[in-house]
């Protein structure tokens, strides 16, 4: 049984990764600072294990205790400044996966980061363009790691059910939202391809509007 671990499982879109992968039958472990904030953890009796990306120890401890097999994501992230999860715990994350010889390792990141950083409005660099400028810096250093990475920058994120009608693309404008389990599920689609080695992905769901 393949066996998926999701840093960030606490919340939003990282407990909707777990929802969607324990439905698929994987084996989940659950990665979050406080995993009791996830009530859905114990329930569905998961494996869970406490960890603060920003404490180097703590993510070397954790990555340690992990299958050599196993598929990691992340949707960690945080628009507090004083919590700097999206480029040094990202970081720290990457370099325990290399040291570990933990190879496959997909990174959530969002629309606006890396090259795509010019396709976004003035209010929305307001908004949260530092978060997405200390994202951008966490994928260079993932691009430049021995992992077998994948990156992926969903658009605005929403409650909702899987549609089935989210999109991938490359190397092209988007914009748009797309419901949290249909990045899973996309998510999942990327893991299993190994054309998704190296490549970097967008994601919305047309069907959705603001």
């Amino acid at each position: 049984m393949q066996t998926v671990v999701i840093f960030g499982a606490a919340s939003g879109l990282g407990a909707a990764m777990v929802e969607y992968f324990h439905d698929q039958g994987l084996q989940v472990i659950a990665v979050a600072r406080d995993p009791s904030k996830n009530p859905r953890l114990a329930e569905l009796k998961l494996q869970s294990l406490s960890c603060d990306a920003t404490i180097q120890s703590q993510v070397e401890q954790t990555v340690s205790s992990l299958p050599k097999e196993a598929w990691v994501i992340s949707t960690m992230g945080s628009y507090r400044a004083d919590v700097p999860v999206d480029y040094i715990g990202h970081r720290y994350l990457i370099n325990a996966l290399e040291t570990h010889g933990i190879k496959r390792f997909l990174l959530v990141t969002s629309l606006g980061c890396g090259d795509s950083w010019q396709y976004l409005s003035e209010r929305s660099k307001q908004g949260f363009g530092a978060a997405a400028r200390e994202k951008s810096l966490a994928e260079s250093w993932l691009q430049t790691s021995t992992l077998d990475y994948t990156i992926l920058r969903p658009g605005g994120l929403k409650d909702g059910d899987i549609t089935h009608t989210g999109q991938l693309s490359q190397h092209q404008e988007v914009h748009g939202l797309i419901h949290r389990k249909e990045v899973a599920r996309l998510t999942h689609e990327l893991l299993n391809t190994e054309q998704s080695l190296g490549q970097i992905y967008q994601c919305i769901d047309p069907k959705l509007s603001w």
